[in-house]
């Protein structure tokens, strides 16, 4: 159909696929898979699209190994990259996937000049900040996902602990991904309640800290792999925002001009987020100690810039 939306996602691993799976079942678009190993996303597209007539979406799964197939997408999700491996830092990561990164982004930029992008691989603050460069994108059609993932990972361990609904947990996060993320116990709530009416000091700090290595906590325990049905599904929620112009407010990884503070820096923060990408960033009022904790998150996430910068030249 010519005004089904498209989507464009690089890397036909498990991330990549299971986005692809999750957008397939809700509908929202047509799926584009691109991969460099052949058969893989021809594969993995073809297996996907005969799920339809059980699961009932009528949409098209191709998979392919050139951009020609990508042309105007609406959006294009980028996953392709090294996955983390036990041990290993997500700035072990950097040289590897920024080369990964600059080539494929220079491609879909070409293909799908209109397309909103959203960078998924890691370390992804430092891949985001990259993606707008080699796109050459205005700010607010690049981000990063990990601030839907983490918060997602926090709600989860929140509903476990009060044993209640994760639909009724809604928890806001800032900072860099992972180790660096900030969280906000102020503005996380139960149907609307403070957090803290219901869990002491102690206990919300330990499951913040259990939210920070969340991705880590799954690397260990599958040993030969990382996450990627939360990250896809976080992913997906954010294309779905995009695509219907829903206004979601959501933290994801935006480009600061001052914003907190920060400049030239992609960095996690609430935004709404609408067809135009992230079309507002929320500014929230500080304290001391939170500031401060933004402010070490910032510093992470600059070094990681900079590490990239004397890595390769963009």
């Amino acid at each position: 159909m010519a005004n089904r939306k498209k989507v464009t996602i690089i890397g036909a691993g498990f991330v990549g696929s299971t986005c692809a799976h999750w957008l397939a079942s809700k509908e929202l678009a047509d799926v584009v898979l691109v991969d460099i190993v052949e058969g893989i996303p021809q594969g993995k597209g073809l297996d996907l699209l005969q799920s339809g007539p059980v699961e009932g979406f009528d949409v098209s799964v191709i998979g392919t190994n050139s951009y020609e197939e990508t042309t105007d997408s609406d959006v294009v999700i980028l996953t392709s990259g090294a996955p983390r491996k036990p041990g290993m830092t997500r700035e072990d990561l950097l040289k590897i996937n920024a080369e990964i990164t600059k080539s494929n982004i220079e491609k879909v930029a070409k293909t799908s000049p209109n397309a909103c992008i959203i960078v998924v691989n890691n370390p992804m603050d430092t891949m985001t900040y990259l993606a707008r460069v080699a796109s050459g994108f205005p700010k607010e059609r690049v981000m990063g996902q990990g601030g839907v993932l983490d918060a997602a990972r926090y709600r989860t361990f929140l509903a476990q602990e009060l044993n209640v609904s994760v639909e009724d947990i809604q928890a806001m996060l800032m900072g860099g991904h992972g180790d660096e993320m900030v969280p906000l116990p102020r503005f996380t709530t139960v149907s609307g309640i403070p957090v803290t009416e219901f869990i002491s000091a102690e206990r919300l700090n330990q499951i913040v800290e259990r939210t920070k290595k969340g991705g880590g906590e799954i690397v260990s325990l599958l040993k030969t792999g990382s996450a990627y049905y939360a990250p896809a599904a976080a992913t997906i929620q954010m294309v779905e925002a995009i695509l219907k112009d829903k206004k979601r407010v959501l933290p994801a990884a935006a480009y600061l001009e001052g914003e907190y503070g920060i400049n030239d820096l992609y960095f996690g923060v609430p935004v709404v987020l609408g067809a135009g990408g992230v079309e507002r960033i929320l500014e929230l009022p500080l304290s001391d100690d939170e500031k401060a904790l933004m402010s070490k998150s910032a510093d992470l996430v600059r070094s990681s810039v900079d590490t990239l910068r004397t890595l390769i030249d963009f």
